[in-house]
């Protein structure tokens, strides 16, 4: 098994694909057996690596990813398939924007356009169960969120984008975060009221 994940994450740094980082994932994956989590939506498939590795946690775990790069919604099913786990992960080949959904999850994991976070978040937390969790991975972008002059013009526009989703979660009156430094930085947000 450790050889198999290995293999993934090899093949990820090989051709550029971001994954999650080795204490990133350990946070996530600690996250969800302390919080009995079994109901996760992803926002970001890339490669399978995430949702193999919250699925591998628990049988009785249930993950809907969602990917819209052909070449990487493949890879995924493949890499699912050899650990035999597609009947507890559902891959969607689709923009998450187009993608409506009416199931309710514990946990809904944002790893995707680092740019559309905000909307993310808004679309998806009414599927969001009434305890439930929306995590975000990258929210320090490799220590780019915290240095003061950025030369690359995309990237200082995408570290901005990162920057208001901070501050957009920091001011929200219907959940509460915290940050984590664990991996390239996680926020946790829970919602504060149910909701009906």
């Amino acid at each position: 098994m450790r050889k198999l994940i290995e293999k993934i994450e090899q093949y990820a740094k090989e051709n550029n694909i971001p994954i999650m980082l080795p204490d990133g994932i350990l946070f996530l994956t600690n996250y969800i057996k302390e919080n009995n989590i079994k109901s996760i939506l992803e926002i970001g498939t890339a490669i399978g690596y995430s949702s193999i590795r919250m699925a591998l946690i628990d049988k009785d775990i249930h993950i809907t990813t969602i990917e819209r790069d052909e070449g990487r919604y493949k890879e995924a099913l493949k890499n699912i398939k050899l650990f035999n786990l597609e009947n507890q992960i559902d891959v969607i080949f689709e923009d998450a924007f187009n993608v409506e959904l009416s199931d309710k999850y514990d946990l809904i994991f944002i790893d995707a356009a680092k740019s559309q976070s905000i909307k993310f978040f808004e679309k998806f937390k009414f599927n969001l169960n009434n305890n439930g969790t929306i995590v975000t991975d990258n929210i320090n972008f490799h220590g780019l969120t915290k240095e003061k002059v950025i030369k690359n013009r995309n990237t200082r526009q995408l570290v901005r984008k990162i920057k208001e989703y901070v501050e957009f979660l920091e001011n929200n009156q219907e959940f509460t975060t915290y940050f984590v430094e664990d991996g390239d930085g996680i926020s946790i947000s829970k919602r504060i009221k149910s909701v009906s």
